[in-house]
């Protein structure tokens, strides 16, 4: 990306701010004490993650960030309800 420093500024500060997140949300996951706050934890992550595609998106320029964006979304919700399931009936297929 050329041109607009404020842009690039924010999206450098968006980075750091999504990666923070990320790192507090894998501190969470380790250190959850509860399945549940660990499952709350990797749906989390799995959102940081989709918003750190999306940004490296708009910082290349390119539509196919935004697709892989969408299949990690569609795979954590997925993963999500899964682990949910599993929690409160302990099992997932009825």
């Amino acid at each position: 990306m050329n041109g607009l420093p404020l842009i690039e500024w924010a999206l450098n500060f968006a980075f750091v701010a999504v990666g923070a997140a990320l790192v507090l949300a894998a501190w969470r996951l380790v250190r959850g004490p509860d399945a549940i706050d660990r499952v709350l934890a990797l749906d989390t992550m799995y959102i940081n993650v989709v918003a750190l595609v999306i940004l490296l998106g708009i910082r290349f320029g390119t539509a196919l960030f935004f697709d892989a964006g969408l299949l990690i979304a569609l795979l954590g919700f997925i993963a999500t309800v899964a682990l949910s399931r599993y929690l409160s009936r302990g099992d997932v297929i009825e």
